[in-house]
């Protein structure tokens, strides 16, 4: 066995492996906190400059960038010989993508709106055409916009309510910082004005002469709200809303009506709304509900009242209720739909004459329509054992039409226009696989595991029909489990290269997601994190114990906080699986949340513990951080994926991980990290570029499963 826990033997069937890239340096530092002494041999690689390095990758020390550029040289000579099954890979799943798609348009006015892509066209072409027939207007050509750019993604593109110009963000560096321009759409020609260092978002006033948008900081935390107004500079720009505490995110949105903008402050656990009306040139916020901790709720507003989705007095998957506008603090608030739990309200929509929202029972979702008039209810929903669900966003008020989108494992999206006073359902769009699709030729099942403490985790299944369920499979487990976020169990073309060659592909429903309900999101938070490790751990033997695959055959994925999975399982259960793969990983974690002056610390202290002030947080997150417990173990063949700009998982994690796992374990691996030099959180942002990603992940799980790399 070599220093770095890489056996380079020669192994029948297998290349030799390059030789490992030279070794990180251990500079060691301690700190102690709650009279616990902390080492960490690799804290050297986070840049002091790191703020400006999101701006500007090259400000990153020569240092750290040599470190970057040896683990992905090293990388590439391991993974070398898949090159020619990653070609494949990306060919068959460019074969699948329609590469001229373009949206339903959405009505608006005069106009239809609508983005579409050209043949070959890696970015969105934001187009108009007038609404009773007549020539395309392309507003925004994203593959135009792209050129010359190593990083290139289109945030938001909102035409103004007079139609006459186009407000658009976009983020040139992949660090999530976007300028907005404005583009008058007569002359096709954008201001030179340009608002730099936004979230992304805006919202037009109602006389199109303004628009509000969140500014983010130095730390890069969303923290005001300002107003730009047409042909002025940003510096005249008026602050409308501020908070500069950084346990809060600040958002900005439109409701349906168009006559408001909903300033929404929230963390983890609260939330307070404010309004700003958008027929008022020089409006300032108006306060509905002051913050209250544990308080949850979103607004919208329908003629002279406000429709408010809440969790108050108990209703912990969520209630609606209404008030009247004059007067919408809870002391008004009187229930619509009552709490029922179980039932997660997940979002809902007003129209003129319905409300419409969007709910999960049993881990399946549904739409329910509701008759302000008359108050009957009647329901959507859909006969697989496993589906998607979702509202699109709709640009006019007055209308009847509800539009959502459905699909399953098997079955590729589908775009309806519902009549909400007929109940009439019209397929607009259905997505085309040029190469073929049988839906028939694949099974999708939703089955359950039993947790540790009895809790049955739900399961969404996808493999071939006809495959031998004898526990040779090959299968690909993905999990996330964090921030209340459910994991849909739709349609993906991608997997269907997985699982054409022989793998199941599995998304294991973890505490920590809302799947099945808000309980099951506060099962698996602070002191209960664990649940959402073992939640996956009992997911992945339970396919084992019923056939679907077996133990060391499992290729587990997750990315982000559930790259923190990924790493937690790897150190509890690393027999378990024959590979794993972690994009932007969360694994520092104690490290992170002892940081006060990272962009998303203060904020997450809720969802983690604050380790700073609470020993007991300290403790916990110290027990299961995949840092600060990798072992002397064996451990199995990890590919590590990152982004140099990432302000979310900040490159220096990955990094870190990777050499410490190289420096402690006893056998196994080996242990790759490729950091995309170019990107951020979200990866490459080119729909192309995005292949190559998947590709890469897909081709190690492969080589995992048959062998070919890895002891």
């Amino acid at each position: 066995m070599s220093d770095g826990g890489e056996d380079r033997a020669v192994t029948k069937g297998r290349p030799e492996s390059p030789a490992p890239p030279p070794p990180v340096a251990k500079r060691p530092t301690e700190r102690v906190v709650h009279s616990v002494t902390l080492r960490d041999d690799y804290a050297w690689l986070k840049a002091d400059n790191w703020q400006e390095v999101l701006r500007d990758p090259g400000a990153l020390p020569a240092e750290i960038r040599a470190v970057i550029d040896a683990e992905n040289a090293f990388a590439a000579a391991v993974l070398a010989p898949s090159e020619d099954l990653r070609k494949t890979l990306v060919a068959e799943m460019r074969g699948r993508m329609q590469e001229d798609e373009a949206e339903v348009p959405r009505p608006d006015g005069p106009f239809l709106y609508y983005a579409r892509h050209r043949e070959g066209g890696q970015h969105e072409i934001h187009c108009r055409a007038v609404r009773d027939g007549g020539p395309e207007q392309v507003l925004l050509d994203g593959d135009k916009e792209a050129q010359g750019k190593s990083f290139f993604e289109i945030g938001v593109a909102r035409h103004s309510p007079d139609h006459a110009n186009l407000a658009w963000s976009y983020d040139d560096t992949g660090s999530e910082l976007y300028k907005i321009e404005v583009r008058d759409l007569g002359s096709g020609v954008d201001a030179t004005t340009i608002v730099e260092n936004t979230d992304g978002s805006l919202v037009w006033t109602a006389d199109s002469r303004a628009f509000y948008y969140v500014r983010v900081d130095a730390n890069h935390r969303t923290c005001e709200v300002y107003r730009h107004s047409l042909g002025t500079a940003p510096t005249d720009d008026v602050l409308v809303f501020e908070e500069h505490d950084p346990r809060w995110f600040i958002g900005v949105s439109r409701t349906e009506s168009g006559c408001f903008a909903v300033i929404r402050v929230s963390d983890h656990e609260t939330t307070e709304c404010h309004l700003l009306d958008l027929r008022d040139p020089a409006a300032r916020p108006r306060l509905v509900e002051p913050r209250a901790r544990g308080h949850r709720y979103d607004v919208t507003h329908h003629d002279d009242r406000l429709y408010i989705r809440t969790n108050a007095d108990g209703a912990e998957d969520f209630k609606i209720v209404s008030a009247p506008l004059s007067d919408p603090g809870k002391a008004t608030w009187q229930d619509v739909v009552a709490h029922e739990r179980g039932r997660l309200v997940v979002a809902m929509t007003v129209f003129p004459d319905y409300l419409v929202r969007l709910e999960r029972m049993g881990g399946l979702p549904r739409i329910v329509i509701r008759s302000f008039a008359t108050g009957e209810e009647y329901s959507v929903a859909f006969a697989e054992e496993a589906y998607h669900l979702g509202l699109d966003r709709r640009l006019e008020y007055d209308t009847r039409k509800l539009r959502f989108f459905y699909s399953s494992m098997t079955t590729p999206r589908e775009t309806f226009d519902y009549d909400l006073a007929t109940r009439e359902r019209e397929l607009r769009q259905r997505q085309k696989v040029p190469s073929g699709h049988d839906p028939s030729a694949y099974v999708t099942r939703r089955i359950f595991a039993k947790a540790h403490d009895g809790a049955e985790v739900p399961i969404s299944l996808l493999y071939r029909a006809g495959l031998a369920l004898d526990g040779s499979a090959p299968l690909l487990l993905y999990g996330y489990g964090a921030y209340g976020t459910p994991i849909p169990a739709s349609f993906s073309t991608n997997r269907l290269s997985l699982v054409d060659r022989g793998f199941v592909y599995a998304i294991a429903h973890i505490r920590g997601g809302t799947d099945k309900g808000w309980h099951w999101y506060t099962d698996g938070k602070l002191a209960r994190k664990p649940n959402t490790f073992s939640d996956f751990l009992a997911a992945a033997r339970h396919l084992a114990a019923t056939g679907f695959t077996r133990e060391g055959r499992i290729v587990a994925q997750g990315g982000s906080a559930g790259g923190m999975l990924m790493g937690a399982v790897a150190n509890m259960a690393p027999e378990l699986f024959a590979g794993i793969v972690a994009d932007v990983p969360f694994v520092d974690v104690l490290a992170t949340m002892l940081d006060a002056d990272l962009p998303l610390t203060p904020p997450e202290w809720l969802e983690w513990g604050n380790p700073i002030e609470d020993r007991q947080a300290f403790d916990a997150i110290r027990s299961y951080s995949p840092y600060d417990n990798v072992a002397a173990q064996r451990y199995p063949p990890i590919l590590a994926l990152g982004g140099l700009t990432d302000p979310r998982v900040t490159y220096w994690e990955p990094l870190k991980w990777v050499a410490r796992l190289r420096a402690t374990m006893t056998g196994g691996g080996p242990v790759l990290l490729k950091t995309n030099t170019d990107a951020g959180h979200g990866g490459a942002s080119g729909r192309f570029d995005r292949l190559e990603e998947v590709a890469l992940d897909y081709a190690f799980a492969l080589a995992c499963a048959d062998g070919t790399i890895g002891t």
